[in-house]
C-alpha cells in the first residue's frame, strides 16, 4: 500500500500539458505584438522615406551627417552638408531630419 501512494504522490497533476502549452503560445503572442509589430512598422514607414524623397529634403545619415538632397539615383543620394560641400551616401543610410521639423 506503501507503494502505490508514493506511486500516485509523484505523477504530475492531470491537463498541465495543455496549460503549460497556452502559456507558451500566449507569450509568443504577447512578444509579437509589442516587440515584432512595432518595429515592422517602423521598418515600413523609413522604406516610405526613403522611396520619396525628392530634391531639397533634409536628412540626416546613421553616422550623424545632417544636409540637404541635392540629387536622388537608384541607391545613392547626394547631399549637400555645407556650401559647396557634397557627399554620396547610400539611401539607406538617410533617417529622416527630426530637427528641422521641431524648429517649426
Amino acid at each position: 500500500m506503501n507503494l502505490l501512494f508514493f506511486m500516485l504522490q509523484n505523477q504530475p497533476p492531470q491537463g498541465s500539458g495543455w496549460m503549460t502549452w497556452a502559456m507558451l503560445i500566449l507569450i509568443v503572442v504577447v512578444m509579437w505584438f509589442f516587440m515584432i509589430r512595432p518595429q515592422r512598422k517602423q521598418q515600413k514607414e523609413l522604406q516610405n522615406f526613403r522611396d520619396s524623397l525628392k530634391k531639397g529634403d533634409k536628412v540626416v545619415t546613421i553616422g550623424g551627417i545632417y544636409g540637404t538632397v541635392v540629387e536622388i539615383k537608384d541607391k545613392t543620394v547626394l547631399i549637400e552638408v555645407d556650401s559647396n560641400v557634397k557627399l554620396r551616401v547610400d539611401k539607406n543610410s538617410l533617417v529622416k531630419d527630426f530637427s528641422a521639423a521641431s524648429q517649426q
